[in-house]
């Protein structure tokens, strides 16, 4: 079957707002990990974040549509609308049904949430917002992109964490393969409030160091957990005969391969299922080893599953066989965002042959192993990438994009 292609990228990230200044920034290495301005952290085992800054909601949406959202719909509701824009695609231009969406979430709107039930024990269910039926859900992104645009194709959403961007990319392949020509895929999120942070600092891998430049340390031998943040990419995805005929310019390229896996039970003996994720998506992809010009690692910052994926790299490459980058680094780790932004910048490189930089890193823990891509961006060619997500609770992702002109 023809690979759908990607013609359109919508960004939002600690580091940039919008595709070609999140690419700029990520390049030169910016960071856009610092201090938690959005709530008071006293109290809390880690205040260091990554927000996307500056992002003032009503300079971007419809005030009818503040009300009812939380800020991670917000974000992506932005996103969406990027992404649209940079493909020329208008939904309610094309034919009904056509165009679908499928997005990736943690969980929901945790700040709308939060609000609502501070209410609700404050004041009393007099004064909770009749919005908190929907816009706490984690399929809300979806469903708000599609309401505004005009979107009847295929729609849903995923919630696999960090995996989620991943998986709902390849969903929405899939849906192109079985008939909806044109989908809006990805993940945007945010849990950056009180209540979102408490969730994900008990999972005991959120990094408690306070210096924002050396908080989260993926690969390196102080390695001490990672940093949340918030914001992602969503893509469109359209069949390559489809995008012709409309006299679509842009051509980011092709998915050509995935695959998912859980890894076994804790205990069970049985090593974890990223490796086999990977070489499932190779395969699929018809696509060698050799042939990858980087991975895009999942680079949790937690040292032993850091050590577990260079092992893996190692197994299926080689010692130091391929490039490998983590740009989250810069932005720290954006649940259902962070493999759809990893995705969108795999793109950028095939698009421009550079690899950003893993900033921060000082003393690689795993060199024997991989090749990490330090310090500066590196120029090399390159006709195919691949994309590494891991979730919370055994989730694993394997995504290769390949350029639309590479065999």
């Amino acid at each position: 079957m023809n690979a759908p292609v990607v013609t359109g990228l919508g960004i939002v990230a600690p580091n940039g707002l919008g595709t070609e200044p999140y690419w700029e920034a990520t390049l030169r290495g910016e960071s856009g990990i610092a201090a938690i301005t959005r709530f008071e952290t006293d109290g809390h085992r880690s205040g260091v974040g990554g927000e996307v800054k500056d992002f003032d909601a009503a300079q971007h949406l419809p005030s009818r549509l503040l009300p009812q959202t939380d800020h991670m719909t917000r974000l992506a509701l932005v996103a969406a609308e990027h992404a649209l824009a940079d493909a020329d695609l208008d939904p309610r231009a094309m034919p009904d049904f056509s165009v679908g969406v499928v997005t990736a979430a943690s969980g929901g709107g945790m700040e709308f949430g939060q609000r609502e039930m501070q209410a609700l024990w404050s004041k009393g269910g007099a004064y909770v917002s009749s919005y908190q039926a929907f816009a706490w859900f984690y399929p809300v992104n979806t469903g708000q992109i599609s309401i505004r645009h005009g979107m009847r194709g295929a729609a849903s959403a995923l919630v696999t964490e960090q995996a989620g961007g991943l998986d709902a990319v390849a969903k929405a392949r899939r849906h192109i393969h079985q008939g909806t020509p044109q989908m809006l895929a990805g993940g945007v999120d945010s849990a950056l409030c009180p209540w979102g942070w408490l969730c994900m600092s008990r999972s005991g891998r959120v990094s408690t160091v306070d210096d924002p430049t050396r908080a989260y340390l993926p690969f390196d031998t102080e390695a001490s957990g990672y940093v949340p943040g918030e914001g992602g990419a969503l893509l469109v995805v359209e069949d390559p005969e489809v995008a012709d005929r409309r006299g679509a310019q842009k051509r980011y390229g092709r998915i050509t391969g995935h695959a998912s896996t859980f890894d076994p039970r804790p205990g069970s003996g049985r090593p974890p299922g990223l490796r086999r994720a990977v070489e499932a998506a190779l395969d699929q992809a018809h696509v060698t080893p050799d042939q990858v010009g980087v991975v895009f690692a999942d680079a949790c910052g937690v040292p032993e599953l850091d050590r577990v994926e260079a092992r893996v790299l190692a197994e299926v490459f080689g010692p130091r066989g391929v490039p490998v980058t983590a740009p989250k680094s810069m932005t720290g780790r954006l649940l259902a965002g962070g493999a759809s932004l990893d995705l969108a910048t795999a793109l950028l490189s095939l698009r421009d042959r550079v690899l950003p930089p893993t900033v921060g890193v000082t003393r690689p823990a795993h060199a024997d192993l991989i090749d990490l891509v330090l310090d500066e961006a590196r120029e090399t060619p390159l006709d195919h990438a691949l994309v590494l997500a891991r979730g919370y609770g055994g989730f694993n992702s394997a995504m290769v994009v390949s350029r639309a002109d590479a065999r």
